[in-house]
């Protein structure tokens, strides 16, 4: 079976053609203008990750919103759990960048971060 895929690893967006996708051992990448896209397909297609980007309300500072990441990549199958529980957070000022603002959120040893002080 033959699959599509473009890839966003670097502003090129190679279209990528992936053969086999569901048997890893056989499964071939090809039209990558470099490894990175190959790469990227095969985890895309076996244990895709994604990084969390968002912001949370915080109260009593110079700000209501305080931006926040994932400090890694987390299995794109609980990235909307991770959102959810994002969504609910309501802090206090003041917040410094790169405080944890979730430690091991959902087992996952990744946390979440203030990208940004607020006081």
């Amino acid at each position: 079976m033959e699959e599509k895929m473009t890839c966003i690893v670097c502003p090129r967006g190679c279209e990528l053609t992936i053969v086999n996708a569901e048997d890893v051992s056989k499964m071939e990448v090809f039209n990558h203008l470099c490894i990175r896209g190959k790469h990227f397909a095969i985890k895309e297609k076996t244990n895709p990750m994604r990084t969390i980007t968002a912001t949370v309300k915080i109260n009593d500072g110079k700000q209501n919103r305080l931006p926040v990441r994932t400090d890694g990549e987390i299995p794109k199958k609980v990235y909307m759990d991770i959102v959810d529980i994002i969504n609910n957070i309501e802090l206090k000022a003041p917040v410094k960048r790169e405080d944890i603002i979730i430690e091991n959120v959902l087992d996952t040893g990744i946390n979440i971060i203030a990208t940004k002080s607020v006081l």
